[in-house]
């Protein structure tokens, strides 16, 4: 997408200058939260090709967002192509754009019952590791996937990010999980999975979504429904980041199925005050305008915490 284009898909989109639309925080007052930008929320735009991936950090700038969160799935073939990590980089250090997180997806079960499966998807993850060191990521995003009962895929997935999280120790990078999908859409189990692993740098990336998908486990009596809001507090021992989740906004500004300011007091409440990342998830709302929503709404929490 050439600038030209790139201003006119912000401009269209009713987003020209949103920097300027942010609450302000007085000189020397530190902020509640700072709010970043998921890449996964502009995944249409960019799957559709109207997006390059080495134009994320130019785009989070002119949505006035300093912050961004990687996706390896807009640079799958590019973990150990160092010419490419450095354009990246260049590119975040001239807009001015910290880079944060590395989600890491389609690499291997951490879990997996199979001892030889399982090396290979830690194998498979210590490049992103090594990406995400090189562009100034504190942290990779992994996923906890298993198969078998409820503690024998604890047991599995701990080994395995045990495993992992000391690759992540020996590069200077936390390895973080999400409640995505499986198991670890359940806050206990995966809160349980925490507490075998047991190691400084392993931590929890807790999403407002992604709770109660499953993946088909039965539970013996029937599917269960996990509260979204216990699922974020049984994490927030363990987070080293907090993806706020949105998907529909009302004529009010509010995301119509997540309460963020229920939300934010679970997240704020437990000490956290680092970095909350944007994560439209799609839904009636064009990307652009489902990032500027939810921003507006976090500025809106944000400033009432104040």
């Amino acid at each position: 997408m050439s600038g030209r284009d790139r201003r006119r898909f912000i401009s269209q989109a009713g987003l020209a200058g949103l920097g300027l639309l942010g609450a302000r925080v007085s000189r020397g007052q530190q902020p509640a939260f700072r709010i970043s930008l998921a890449e996964w929320s502009l995944h249409r735009t960019l799957f559709a090709g109207e997006l390059d991936h080495l134009d994320f950090a130019r785009t989070s700038r002119e949505l006035g967002i300093d912050g961004v969160e990687y996706v390896n799935q807009f640079f799958k073939d590019r973990a150990e192509d160092r010419a490419y990590l450095e354009e990246m980089k260049r590119r975040c250090d001239g807009e001015g754009v910290q880079s944060l997180i590395l989600m890491v997806d389609n690499e291997g079960r951490l879990g997996a019952p199979d001892r030889k499966e399982q090396a290979e998807a830690v194998a498979n993850h210590r490049k992103w590791i090594e990406a995400g060191r090189f562009l100034g990521c504190h942290a990779v995003r992994v996923n906890a996937h298993s198969e078998g009962s409820f503690s024998e895929q604890q047991n599995r997935v701990a080994d395995g990010l045990r495993e992992l999280a000391e690759v992540g120790a020996e590069l200077g990078v936390d390895v973080i999980v999400e409640n995505h999908g499986g198991l670890s859409s359940h806050g206990r189990w995966l809160a349980g999975v925490m507490q075998k692993v047991d190691h400084p740098s392993c931590g929890t990336l807790p999403d407002f979504g992604n709770f109660g998908d499953y993946g088909g486990y039965d539970f013996s009596r029937g599917v269960e429904a996990y509260d979204r809001y216990l699922g974020v507090a049984d994490l927030m021992p363990w987070a080293r980041g907090v993806s706020a989740k949105s998907h529909t906004f009302g004529a009010d500004g509010e995301e119509t199925r997540i309460d963020f300011r229920r939300m934010m007091r679970v997240v704020l409440d437990a000490g956290y005050s680092e970095w909350v990342g944007i994560e439209y998830g799609g839904g009636p709302h064009p990307e652009l305008e489902g990032i500027r929503l939810t921003k507006l709404l976090l500025e809106r929490v944000r400033s009432e915490r104040s």
